[in-house]
């Protein structure tokens, strides 16, 4: 049974999942030397335009033109580091969901968990397909304008002079490859987060589907109780190993689309740069909105269960397992709650709280902009 499987596959592309076919010595030594390059690739472009900031960079237009992309290809480097360092424990996880007691005993608990298997890889696609249509209208608009002018995308520090042809040719491909894998490791880590949230999900549904049948299968109760220590173990896992992760795209996300919106208020670009940068916000936005959507969810659904058990029919029910019930119920009052590093709630609260304060900051930018315009016109009128 295989669980996120376009997920792994995205991983598979960024360097950071060995597919299991690929277990003879030449194969493993060809996959390293991808991961290398990958490596290389994103922290080359990250360490050139963080050094770009501090050794060129002189005003404030051209550290938010620089800042706001910087952000995110530092979360790519922490994501890159975080997936090749929990490889690991990511097995472990995975093989948690696909042995007992997780694992699906009949087709109603196999139809539970294919449903959110297919939802988790949807959202999956669909958030690569924006990721990707953002990177694609970076790609195009850029060899529209800064190709011809024979400049970069992106700002950057280089130690060698790239205005000979070929040198140009060769940083400019790599800003744009490193930018793409970046992106695509974006959606592999994220969407394998969010998925692991949506699969604590599909457990406590499968968990609550075996109570009903524990009044005809008494035998099914030290399943029950085995698979809801093994939810809770599972989360746990997650919320540990991966706090600092969620904690940094949580905090440069936030960054990035005020920096973004800063730009929306201060560009006087094409409509191209205008759609670039709302693209770019959106993904931003999106990749907070996954962790925050799906840890409510996680949230909400573990606190259901206390009300699933205490609608059962207790009446038909041997005295131990109400014991067991009450215990399950006990420890299901406190309910799974996903942190940011132990300090932000993922939910939707986190979420609307930071986009209000997002497009207040955009609202406050656009209004002296407005302020702006109107004391220099009336100054021209009065010349």
């Amino acid at each position: 049974m295989r669980i996120l499987d376009s997920t792994f596959k995205f991983l598979t592309f960024c360097g950071c999942w060995r597919p299991d076919s690929w277990s003879s010595p030449c194969k493993r030594i060809i996959y390293h030397m991808h991961t290398f390059v990958v490596v290389m690739l994103i922290n080359t472009f990250t360490l050139s335009q963080l050094l770009d900031i501090i050794l060129t960079v002189d005003n404030a237009d051209d550290f938010t033109d620089n800042f706001y992309v910087l952000l995110a290809m530092v979360v790519s480097c922490c994501k890159l580091c975080s997936m090749l360092v929990n490889q690991k424990n990511i097995a472990t996880l995975t093989n948690i969901l696909t042995e007992r007691p997780c694992k699906p005993l009949e087709q109603k608990e196999m139809d539970i968990y294919l449903k959110y298997d297919k939802s988790a890889q949807t959202n999956t696609i669909h958030y690569a397909i924006l990721v990707e249509s953002t990177c694609v209208c970076i790609t195009l608009t850029s060899l529209l304008t800064d190709f011809r002018r024979k400049t970069l995308t992106f700002r950057a520090w280089l130690p060698y002079d790239y205005s000979p042809p070929m040198l140009f040719y060769i940083t400019y491909v790599h800003q744009l490859i490193s930018l793409i894998i970046a992106s695509i490791l974006n959606v592999a880590c994220d969407g394998l987060i969010c998925g692991f949230l949506l699969h604590i999900c599909c457990q406590i549904k499968i968990l609550e589907s075996r109570l009903k049948r524990i009044a005809h299968k008494p035998d099914i109760l030290n399943v029950c109780i085995q698979q809801h220590n093994r939810i809770f173990d599972f989360a746990v896992t997650i919320n540990d190993k991966f706090r600092f992760t969620i904690a940094s795209q949580f905090i440069m996300s936030t960054l990035v689309v005020c920096f973004t919106l800063y730009q929306l208020t201060r560009s006087t670009s094409t409509n191209a740069k205008y759609i670039q940068l709302a693209l770019y916000m959106c993904s931003m936005l999106t990749q907070i909105f996954f962790f925050c959507w799906y840890g409510n969810e996680v949230k909400l659904k573990s606190r259901e269960l206390v009300n699933y058990i205490f609608e059962m029919d207790w009446c038909t029910l041997d005295v131990n397992v109400k014991k067991a019930l009450l215990l399950i119920m006990r420890r299901s009052t406190m309910p799974i709650e996903f942190t940011s590093a132990y300090i932000i709630s993922m939910n939707l609260d986190s979420f609307v709280g930071v986009s209000i304060k997002c497009f207040f900051f955009f609202y406050t930018g656009l209004n002296e902009n407005l302020i702006y315009i109107q004391y220099f016109s009336n100054s021209f009128q009065v010349n």
